[in-house]
């Protein structure tokens, strides 16, 4: 996995824990299975698109650009 995607992976997990939501819980605000958080958050994060991150950012009260600090 490329080092974006490890960041990109935490960040998605922190953001997701600071809200207060489980895997479960964010799946289903996004209409998306929870196999597909877990991937996003694991270690074999697939590639995301950015219209992706722009709608879990909006779920999660963040910026895009919150998901790419390191």
């Amino acid at each position: 996995m490329t080092q974006i995607r490890k960041v990109f992976s935490k960040n998605l997990k922190r953001l997701r824990k600071r809200k207060g939501l489980t895997q479960e819980e964010l799946a289903e605000k996004l209409e998306i299975s929870v196999r597909y958080v877990q991937q996003l958050e694991g270690i074999n994060c697939p590639n995301v698109k950015i219209d992706t991150i722009a709608v879990l950012a909006k779920t999660l009260g963040a910026k895009p650009a919150d998901f790419m600090e390191n």
